[in-house]
């Protein structure tokens, strides 16, 4: 454990950052050591703990000396791309990132300045991109004859979410994605077939119009948004503001990844993991809060630059000492 517990900031204070708040309250060795918000922070309904500092966003460089690490809980299609490069500027930091075909680009952008500035950014961090990734990783590198497949669902997708929130006409609306059953059997069965995108999952939204808005414009506008509808089956529900809050109110999700493949004698062998998430910011918070650790970790011993969850080592991850991990773990 550190001497002192790791300051940890949030930026944004939305589901993200208000389960990235009750995370850090279970690890001794951090603490919450203030929030930014685009907000006006007087009048930011903060839960918890009402003596954690609220700032401007817009001030954040002048708080860059009271963090250690920044846990940037903003939406990727809009928030991340500009906040993730300006504030690796001024500090260690760790995003959630999940536009999948962009994250290199994302990238090279903040890894440009985090070097130039001297400071760590841990990106796209969380169960896809993240936990899932590293288990896409393992299974080719055990397995490397066979074919990795993620299912992911049936659950409420954050980003998905946020980018149909910001459709031009759209009040508020929800986005699932569904695992289609028969593909899911074929490969728990050892089959190793050629599944298309849209043969994988379907996408299922539910949407509140604003007033005077055209429905058929908000459902073209989705069902063709490149990188998030585009290449899926997608359905477009258009419902009230009551039935949004009283149907699709809670945040599930979950998935799995298998490697069906063979081993080195031919036999078939296939690997997979899975998550039950009864709340989906409230895991990905988590997953965020346990790389600060990391993050802060890498920083005091010299590394700069962005880095991904395959180039941070899990034992970083854990408060316990190495020979802790040894003994109780290994």
């Amino acid at each position: 454990m550190a001497s002192s517990p790791i300051r940890i900031g949030i930026a944004g204070y939305g589901n993200l950052g208000r389960g990235a708040q009750s995370a850090i309250a279970q690890h001794p060795d951090m603490r919450l050591a203030g929030i930014f918000t685009r907000r006006d922070p007087a009048a930011l309904p903060l839960a918890g703990d009402p003596g954690v500092p609220v700032w401007p966003l817009a001030e954040a460089e002048a708080h860059r000396d009271d963090i250690d690490v920044l846990i940037l809980c903003g939406g990727s299609k809009d928030d991340l791309p500009v906040q993730g490069p300006q504030l690796a500027r001024w500090f260690t930091t760790i995003d959630s990132y999940d536009t999948h075909a962009r994250i290199p680009d994302y990238f090279e952008a903040v890894d440009a300045v985090a070097r130039a500035h001297g400071n760590l950014s841990i990106l796209a961090v969380g169960w896809d991109p993240g936990l899932f990734s590293i288990n896409r990783l393992m299974g080719e590198a055990i397995l490397p004859t066979g074919a990795t497949y993620t299912f992911w669902g049936k659950g409420l997708s954050q980003g998905h979410s946020d980018a149909i929130r910001r459709v031009p006409g759209v009040a508020a609306g929800v986005q699932y994605t569904l695992p289609v059953p028969a593909a899911v059997e074929q490969v728990r069965a050892g089959g190793q077939p050629r599944l298309s995108t849209r043969e994988k999952h379907t996408r299922e939204c539910f949407v509140v119009l604003q007033p005077g808005a055209d429905a058929r414009e908000v459902e073209q506008a989705i069902v063709t948004m490149p990188d998030y509808f585009a290449d899926y089956d997608t359905t477009v529900h258009f419902i009230d503001e009551e039935t949004l809050r009283r149907e699709h109110a809670g945040m599930p999700h979950g998935g799995f990844v298998i490697r069906s493949g063979q081993s080195g004698a031919g036999d078939r062998q296939v690997m997979e993991y899975s998550l039950k998430l009864a709340s989906n910011p409230g895991f990905t918070s988590s997953v965020l809060v346990a790389y600060a650790r990391a993050a802060w970790r890498m920083k005091a011993a010299g590394q700069t630059g962005a880095r991904t969850v395959f180039d941070v080592p899990p034992g970083l991850l854990s408060p316990k000492s190495a020979a802790d991990l040894r003994r109780e773990l290994l």
